[in-house]
């Protein structure tokens, strides 16, 4: 059996990358993509930013505060997605297997790749230089054999970095690792293991699958094997659909129950024209609140019916409020999203969408 040969490209600092590229006076300068408002948030940051605390998804005010140089900048979606559609351009001189995770990064499959390069750290290494020296913007790549090693080696010599994890180092490797470095493992997952003795991938790779399935459950085996470096999953060109959300940050936290109907009913009408254009229904639908102190909870609610009209979702959402004590705890955001469609959508062509679940905790993620 042929061992696979994947590579995860990640774009450093992208969006604030492609900024300071466009604009020569940002240049080694901290920018933030993003509102400096009251109400703003950090979407992205550059390194120079990073440097002293500022993060995405942290409030514009805190960024300032941190750093009373950096400069804010709006986000030019429509500029990224042409720059990230640039890039695929290049992946696809390397092969068609490309699983896109977002604007800014994706899996790539190149164990039959169309140049015949034997090595994938070879591939790797054309990437970024192409992405250099055609896009000006910097990337990183890690490569091994499967896509849980390959995402943890992008992320290893950020930025500008390239790793390769071996087949015969990958045990070695994963034992060293602080636990919060493994995928799919948040910080309230990891607060979970800390409690129980688990802070690296070593100690994970002593647990009883049994114990680990008990405690988590169906993503228990999944940690089992990652610490033992097994992931089968495929590069999937396509990506299915299973959720479409949008949420708004308020002007003002709202207490009331009237100024959040209102809110409420305007998330509901985003969501259903996001809907309509996407061609998507699901069967739950759930309800983000973040209170004024950034805390956060979820609501839900699955019927059979699906939702697609503004009839269908209102009052269901409505429902799911007044499920929320906000008479003490402020609401700073609303955001509602559907998800679990009966039929799988898939999109056609050779084209690809990004996922639009808004709710996503890596959606303000920087790199």
């Amino acid at each position: 059996m042929t061992e696979r040969k994947i590579i995860h490209i990640d774009m450093d600092a992208f969006y604030a990358s492609v900024e300071q590229r466009d604009n020569p006076e940002l240049r080694g300068k901290p920018v933030a993509v993003g509102h400096a408002e009251q109400r703003g948030v950090v979407s992205a940051a550059s390194y120079e930013a990073r440097r002293y605390g500022v993060r995405s998804a942290m409030s514009s005010q805190k960024a300032k505060k941190l750093c009373p140089s950096l400069i804010f900048v709006p986000g030019r979606i429509s500029v990224y997605k042409e720059v990230s559609a640039q890039i695929h351009e290049i992946f696809r001189s390397y092969t068609d297997l490309i699983e896109p995770l977002s604007l800014d990064e994706a899996f790539l499959d190149v164990t039959h790749n169309k140049p015949n390069i034997s090595l994938a750290v070879d591939i790797a290494k054309e990437i970024k230089q192409r992405i250099r020296t055609e896009l000006n913007l910097i990337a990183s790549a890690g490569i091994s054999y499967n896509k849980f090693l390959a995402k943890i080696a992008s992320d290893y010599r950020k930025p500008d970095g390239l790793c390769t994890i071996h087949p015969d180092q990958a045990l070695e490797f994963i034992a060293q690792l602080p636990i919060e470095s493994f995928w799919g493992i948040g910080p309230v997952t990891a607060q979970r293991m800390h409690s129980i003795g688990i802070h690296k991938g070593a100690d994970l790779q002593q647990c009883n699958p049994d114990m680990l399935t008990q405690l988590f459950g169906k993503a228990g085996s999944l940690y089992y094997d990652f610490a033992r470096g097994i992931d089968l999953r495929p590069v999937e060109p396509f990506h299915i659909r299973k959720s479409v959300g949008c949420e708004h940050t308020l002007e003002k936290d709202v207490s009331t129950t009237s100024s959040a109907i209102i809110e409420l009913y305007h998330v509901a009408t985003e969501l259903v024209g996001r809907l309509k254009r996407s061609g998507f229904s699901g069967t739950t639908l759930t309800l983000k609140i973040k209170f004024y102190d950034f805390k956060q909870i979820t609501r839900s609610l699955t019927q059979e019916k699906e939702f697609t009209t503004l009839d269908d979702i209102l009052p269901i959402a409505k429902q799911l409020l007044k499920e929320v004590d906000f008479t003490m705890k402020p609401i700073r955001l609303i955001g509602l999203s559907i998800s679990n469609p009966k039929e799988e959508i898939i999109p056609s062509g050779e084209s690809w969408r990004q996922l639009e679940l808004d709710f996503k905790e890596e959606k303000y993620r920087d790199k």
